[in-house]
């Protein structure tokens, strides 16, 4: 259950360009997250907050639109697979969203995948567990448990 943060400086694209961006970032994320995207509830917590930066390159205004994503998501939810293949995909989008308006360089294009420790999500007045989310997303506790157990334990173990 990502919480994207999306800094796109101001007129880096048209407002239907960003809004179809903004609904393939949402895509992205939840897919590699291992979210099903088509799943409502899973879209109802899928949030993305839109900055608008003034970005310096070297002390100077960017030459061209610098960006950057930060998608959050549990522990345990990000593999270092699904990290790279999140990565390449969301700097794809992001310069297939400019439309050739600027040089397709995809060092202009910054993704950071953090992963928010178990026991430090909260949501609705109180801590939010992974097991919690997943239990919601598959409708059996015994199941999201089994999952989170699962996830927690291969996130911890790659440290």
């Amino acid at each position: 259950m990502p919480n994207i943060d999306v800094f796109i400086p101001e007129g880096a694209l048209s407002p239907q360009s960003e809004q179809s961006l903004i609904a393939d970032l949402t895509t992205i994320v939840l897919r590699h997250e291992g979210a099903d995207p088509d799943n409502e509830f899973v879209q109802s917590i899928a949030w993305v907050a839109v900055h608008r930066p003034q970005v310096y390159v070297a002390g100077r205004p960017a030459d061209a639109p610098r960006y950057r994503i930060y998608a959050a998501a549990p522990e345990g939810q990000f593999t270092p697979e699904r990290r790279q293949a999140l990565v390449a995909d969301v700097t794809t989008a992001v310069l297939d969203a400019e439309g050739g308006a600027y040089p397709r360089d995809p060092q202009r294009v910054w993704v950071f995948t953090p992963s928010v420790p178990e026991g430090t999500w909260g949501a609705g007045g109180t801590v939010v567990h992974l097991a919690d989310l997943l239990t919601l997303t598959v409708g059996d506790p015994v199941v999201g448990r089994k999952l989170a157990d699962k996830a927690l334990a291969r996130s911890r173990a790659e440290r």
